[in-house]
């Protein structure tokens, strides 16, 4: 990938946002490889969400937590295991405890080495805050089903969503605020994110993310943070089960016809784009279309 297609993915923590009491987030302002973090706070302790990629970014998004935790204890979650959301952990070390669900554990252990690696060679900006120093993080504490972290006042929930975007993919509830992180399991503005790169990862699942999406559409969350994009209502969790629909719907009817995947995948970006003009990431419906013709007969 040409380095002048990436700008370098800094998290700009100056501009975090509160969005309900006790709970900021720092936005990615649209920049790729940037994710939307949160910062959570109850009367004992702070919950950090996602860590942006690499050292430089996860310190300046540890000195934020730390200047409003005010000396309460610091908590780290992810919500899945990709470099811009979790290959900051390392920076927490002793200073926050890093909760995890199981399967975003194994990810981490089996298939993020490969991804270091990956993510590295996609241009001088990148792999610049991939450096060295960069490690695949281990989690200190490692849940089965979901966790309910007490923070003093406010339980944050964290719950593992089964194959969607990833295997591992979790959700993190603030019931008293409304609030849903959903990682990458919903962007605004662009089309959804496949990883479908057969036979190395073939862990996304549209139809396990369409059945996620269908019921955290059916949960009643009024604030929606996503991995990328605006924060929104649940008008976010709608919109992308709504296109998660149309690319199965539209991909499968022409799959039933015998047609060809290169076919279909010509057919569906076309269409998929007159649809959607305005949004970014067209290089992802072809990948969406490969693990959905994957998934047809299954």
């Amino acid at each position: 990938m040409d380095d002048v297609l990436l700008p370098d993915p800094a998290v700009h923590v100056a501009g975090a946002q509160e969005i309900a009491p006790d709970l900021l987030v720092i936005p990615n302002r649209g920049i790729p490889l940037v994710p939307n973090i949160g910062i959570i706070g109850g009367t004992r302790a702070v919950l950090v969400v996602d860590t942006g990629m690499g050292t430089a970014n996860a310190e300046q998004v540890l000195a934020l937590a730390s200047e409003v935790a005010k000396g309460r204890r610091l908590y780290l979650t992810t919500t899945h295991f990709h470099p811009e959301h979790a290959f900051g952990a390392h920076v927490f070390g002793a200073q926050a405890t890093y909760l995890a669900n199981r399967a975003q554990a194994d990810d981490l252990r089996t298939k993020g080495p490969g991804y270091l690696e990956m993510f590295r060679g996609l241009g001088a900006t990148v792999a610049d805050r991939l450096d060295g120093d960069v490690r695949v993080p281990a989690p200190d504490l490692v849940y089965d089903g979901g966790y309910d972290l007490d923070l003093g006042g406010r339980t944050v929930r964290l719950r593992p969503t089964g194959r969607g975007h990833t295997k591992g993919d979790q959700v993190v509830e603030v019931p008293d605020a409304g609030v849903l992180f959903t990682g990458d399991l919903t962007e605004t503005g662009q089309f959804a994110i496949f990883p479908w790169f057969p036979p190395h990862d073939t862990d996304v699942s549209g139809v396990g993310w369409l059945a996620v999406l269908e019921r955290l559409a059916a949960d009643g969350h009024r604030t929606v943070v996503p991995g990328h994009g605006d924060v929104g209502g649940p008008q976010v969790l709608a919109d992308v089960r709504d296109y998660l629909r149309e690319l199965r719907d539209e991909t499968w009817r022409r799959r039933d016809s015998a047609m060809g995947e290169n076919e279909i995948a010509a057919e569906v970006r076309a269409l998929l784009i007159e649809r959607h003009p305005e949004w970014i990431g067209q290089e992802w419906i072809e990948r969406g279309v490969g693990c959905l013709c994957a998934e047809h007969a299954a």
